[in-house]
């Protein structure tokens, strides 16, 4: 009965965490000009059933490979038994499975964050399949696959480095490599403002990815009990990102004198990724703590890379990059005796009187982890530009992406009358820069 019990929470959880993907859609979509909108939607559904087969392949395998060592999971490829359960085990692998798939999947939208409005589909498509084979599988394997990071007891309940900061990481090389947008920087070096194209898809994808996150963070718990410990999460997580979005908000208004919207989105998220590793391991009121941080953080920390002229259209490198590190060093502060204990992983943080050794497994892990996600991933990203290149051209990036590599537009009303019904009449949007 409890094991049936755990399978319907996590695969509960796992249907969340793929539906964040539609609020990923949105918000990308959403930060982004019309001419491109059919591209990005299209692309996060190719990208994931490119996670999943791959994930399906080797991912998995990687990480909870049964032959594995401190460095990799190694065996169990293409599958694995999905006739019994193994002793001791919570919940059926065939359930872990399509729990720990959709955070892959998250992984990897957030690190084509970095691709966005310039890149060639054909760049996604083999970015997806290596990232889900050698940057993220290696990294959630060091933490949550009993590598050398778990042996450590380094905390990340859910993932903020695990999933965040690594997908954030393999965005900023991308940005790097891609360079930014037409338009983005003047030949001074001063910043033009590429509003998005709709606030509103924008600020729904915000809210998918808040109820998606209870799947992130809650049913990370994996088994029900009597319900009062993930319910505990549930409020963490709830309470993180409130403050976030109410401290952005707050703080943007302060020094700008308006009540920045994009901001407030980005500090709603932000709050999330920062309580999503501490989530399990700290009270409720160092939940608060932690968003309210991290909605400061993410706000100077958006400012920050667009000084280095460092073109993120959606803010990933802030969001999901700089929060996540937040968010993992808060454990080595804030975790409580109590919570660690229950949890059974690493220590209490300084503030519950156990020193800086927690703090200093954190931040290991911060440092390596993202180390290893972007020099690996730069060497990816590198070696396609190469060979075939990242980046569409002048024209086609001009155009858009929509009619660029798809051929069609995602919003067709808003092509000119006379400019042909289909792509192959070369149809010409009536803003090219919108």
């Amino acid at each position: 009965m409890e094991l049936g019990l755990n399978a319907i929470w996590v695969m509960l959880g796992a249907i969340l965490v793929i539906f964040m993907q539609s609020g990923f859609v949105l918000l990308e979509a959403g930060s982004t000009r019309m001419k491109n909108a059919g591209h990005i939607a299209g692309k996060t559904i190719f990208t994931l059933g490119i996670v999943s087969l791959v994930f399906w392949a080797v991912g998995y395998a990687l990480i909870f490979g049964s032959q594995g060592n401190s460095l990799i999971g190694w065996g169990d490829y293409f599958g694995f038994d999905m006739k019994n359960v193994p002793d001791g085990s919570p919940v059926a692998p065939t359930v872990m499975f399509i729990f720990q798939l959709a955070f892959a999947a998250i992984s990897m939208a957030v690190a084509f964050g970095g691709f966005a409005e310039r890149a060639k589909l054909s760049a996604y498509l083999i970015f997806a399949i290596f990232f889900s084979i050698i940057v993220y599988p290696v990294i959630a394997h060091w933490v949550w696959g009993g590598g050398w990071l778990a042996e450590h007891g380094k905390q990340d309940f859910a993932g903020s480095t695990v999933v965040h900061l690594t997908g954030a990481m393999a965005a900023l090389a991308a940005t790097i490599l891609l360079k930014p947008r037409l338009g983005k920087y003047n030949k001074n070096g001063t910043p033009n403002d590429i509003p998005g194209h709709n606030q509103v898809f924008t600020t729904l994808g915000v809210m998918l990815l808040w109820v998606g996150w209870f799947g992130f963070n809650a049913s990370s718990t994996i088994t029900v009990g009597d319900g009062s410990f993930f319910g505990f999460v549930a409020i963490n997580t709830q309470l993180g990102a409130a403050a976030g979005a109410v401290a952005a908000l707050l703080i943007a208004w302060a020094v700008n004198g308006k009540a920045d919207i994009s901001v407030m989105l980005n500090g709603a998220l932000a709050g999330l990724v920062a309580i999503t590793a501490s989530c399990a391991f700290v009270d409720s009121w160092a939940a608060i703590v932690i968003g309210l941080i991290a909605g400061v953080v993410v706000f100077a920390s958006m400012r920050f890379f667009e000084k280095l002229r460092i073109d993120d259209p959606i803010y990933a490198l802030s969001a999901h990059g700089t929060a996540g590190v937040w968010g993992t060093l808060s454990n080595g502060f804030f975790a409580t005796p109590e919570l660690v204990e229950k949890v059974g992983i690493g220590k209490p943080g300084l503030l519950y009187g156990g020193g800086f050794e927690q703090l200093g497994v954190q931040a290991m892990g911060v440092v390596v982890c993202g180390a290893f996600a972007f020099v690996i991933s730069y060497v990816i990203l590198a070696i396609i530009e190469a060979v075939i290149g990242l980046r569409v051209t002048e024209e086609e990036e001009t155009i858009g992406l929509d009619l660029s590599e798809h051929g069609s537009y995602g919003y067709p009303e808003h092509l000119k009358a006379g400019a042909g019904a289909s792509a192959n009449a070369k149809a010409t949007p009536i803003h090219p820069s919108a």
